[in-house]
């Protein structure tokens, strides 16, 4: 099982984690290149040329490499990773989650808002409900799973609210199709990060409380 509940699946392209060993899709791990002077840099979009080095998308699986020489041993080489790796490896994904939901709701694929976000859930449009980490869990408890679909509250009503050109936002939602499928993956990715835990679900259509 992967995170969130899921079936591990094995239709992408895989690698190797440095730190359990295990093999899986790319989608649940982090690529990390060697740089120019010998440092460790996270490579969250997979775009940074260079041999990939891959760690499950877990903090203490990206501490214990950092702290075990892991990185090191992978390279070949000797490198220096600093002490806050993970954090950066967190702000990067958070980052890219945000952007991706923000082009999902300038195509018209997301909406903010609880009467909204109810609205969507109602008539099954809606395949991924987004909730503030930090909003009131009574409040959010109004609102349901989307059922076949997915629930996450990863990210803070600010960082909610930047993907959706406000404030802040506690209750977003994303129609299916899309972006849908790689905000999840993020989301998912991010939920390894974050400190403050935060909470990734399958839908059966019931309330998130």
């Amino acid at each position: 099982m992967t995170r969130g509940g899921r079936k591990k699946e094995r239709t992408g392209p895989e690698r190797r984690c440095i730190v359990t060993g295990e093999t899986g899709p790319k989608a649940g791990l982090v690529r990390f290149v060697v740089g120019p002077e010998g440092q460790i840099v996270p490579d969250v979009l997979e775009k940074l040329p260079g041999r990939g080095i891959w760690v499950t998308a877990d903090r203490g699986a990206i501490e214990k490499a950092a702290a075990k020489g892991l990185f090191a041993r992978a390279a070949k080489r000797a490198v220096t990773a600093p002490d806050d790796l993970a954090d950066r490896v967190e702000r990067q994904i958070a980052r890219h989650l945000v952007e991706l939901i923000s082009i999902a709701r300038k195509s018209g694929a997301a909406v903010a808002g609880f009467e909204k976000v109810k609205s969507w859930l109602a008539a099954g449009r809606a395949k991924v409900l987004l909730q503030a980490s930090d909003g009131s869990e009574r409040g959010k408890g109004k609102l349901w799973t989307p059922e076949g679909g997915r629930y996450f509250d990863i990210l803070t009503s600010a960082e909610l609210g930047l993907a959706f050109g406000r404030e802040s936002v506690i209750h977003g939602a994303l129609a299916s199709g899309g972006l849908g499928s790689r905000v999840v993956e993020e989301a998912t990715r991010l939920s390894g990060l974050r400190k403050n835990g935060g909470g990734l679900a399958t839908g059966k259509g019931k309330k998130t409380e």
